[in-house]
């Protein structure tokens, strides 16, 4: 079976370790392992009997949950099946650019979108500052970009935070480049995982710039992933133009209800926000005691390793002996193999993962 170039294949991780896929203690994706929520799962049980209506075509009731949570109009806001279907609507877009400005290392999505369209990319890196670093009280970063590529004939594509590196860009540096550059794309899928008076969304600022789209995901957060469920926030005449090229009815009845439902759970939010600051900090500090790995602070979910031994071999071994699945850095090709992610997850998974890369 050949090698997964994203996180969470639990059959190619089984089919190595040689066990059932329910016995893989799963790092490799950057999913919460404090949901799905009790109440998304109710909503999903109500709207059973719905399933033999079709969805709503607009997703009214979704648009408007969304637009309370984000004090945004509902206009403003296009719901689709997973950030990744939003995502190669973007790449259309872009490809109407003289080229795409793109922060490496990017998420491997990024690449196959852009080249889908023949986006022209360049590339722009993201330095990688390595060291022992505590995760938590980090300030927010600024993001540079190289004065010759900023024009306005380009757009520029990133995610904040910064994934695979967890790195956190501030709103303020990221908003002088809404002037310089056609199309702004920002793909906050990990934003919600820093605390309110913490978070540097532009989703406040988007019904001031008509060239800025915001990408966000309700899977990583409230546990959700097999539903697919994503949405843009943009000026409504471009998210017009995607309901033109897109097929109908992209979200299904069961993701509609589970997202509103999951939306007004304040009490799973601020659940959330209190558990991972320290789980991430007791994953952080522990990686950082072990001979020869290196962890870097993040603001999201998971946090990106530095190996000084070949990470594609410490993910089999893992594998093979512990049943636990890293998510390897192959596929981002400024990483290769000398570095890992691992997500967080609760004390004891995350212990059971220490342990085992002490013994490895």
């Amino acid at each position: 079976m050949r090698q997964p170039a994203h996180g969470g294949n639990l059959a190619w991780a089984a089919a190595l370790a040689g066990c059932p896929p329910d016995a893989i203690l799963d790092f490799s994706a950057s999913i919460s392992p404090l949901g799905p929520p009790n109440s998304a799962i109710a909503a999903i049980k109500s709207q059973i009997g719905n399933l033999k209506h079709y969805p709503d075509p607009n997703y009214s009731e979704l648009r408007l949950a969304l637009s309370h949570f984000h004090q945004v109009p509902s206009e403003w806001i296009l719901p689709g099946n997973g950030s990744a279907e939003l995502l190669t609507l973007v790449g259309r877009e872009l490809a109407q650019l003289a080229a795409t400005i793109l922060i490496t290392p990017a998420f491997g999505d990024y690449y196959r979108t852009l080249a889908a369209y023949n986006t022209k990319v360049l590339e722009c890196p993201l330095s990688l500052v390595t060291g022992h670093t505590l995760p938590e009280g980090e300030a927010p970063r600024s993001l540079v970009i190289d004065k010759g590529q900023r024009t306005k004939d380009k757009g520029l594509l990133l995610n904040n935070p910064h994934n695979p590196t967890g790195k956190l860009f501030s709103r303020e540096s990221i908003l002088p480049y809404l002037e310089q550059f056609a199309l702004v794309v920002v793909d906050e899928a990990f934003m919600d995982f820093v605390p309110p008076n913490e978070e540097q969304s532009l989703i406040p600022v988007v019904q001031e710039y008509p060239n800025l789209v915001v990408l966000r995901s309700l899977t990583k957060f409230y546990s959700l992933p097999g539903l697919r469920l994503g949405y843009a926030i943009a000026h409504p005449d471009c998210l017009a133009k995607w309901q033109l090229w897109r097929d109908p009815w992209p979200v299904n009845t069961l993701a509609v209800a589970a997202a509103i439902a999951a939306l007004q759970d304040t009490e799973f939010q601020q659940q959330t926000w209190a558990w991972l600051p320290p789980a991430r900090n007791q994953l952080f500090q522990g990686l950082a005691k072990i001979p020869g790995l290196q962890p870097q602070a993040s603001a999201a979910n998971f946090l990106l390793v530095e190996s000084q031994e070949s990470t594609s071999h410490l993910q089999q071994q893992l594998l093979k002996y512990h049943q636990i699945l890293i998510r390897d850095c192959l596929s981002f090709k400024e990483l290769g193999d000398r570095f890992f992610r691992v997500a967080v997850r609760q004390e004891s998974d995350n212990q059971r993962l220490l342990t085992a890369l002490k013994e490895n």
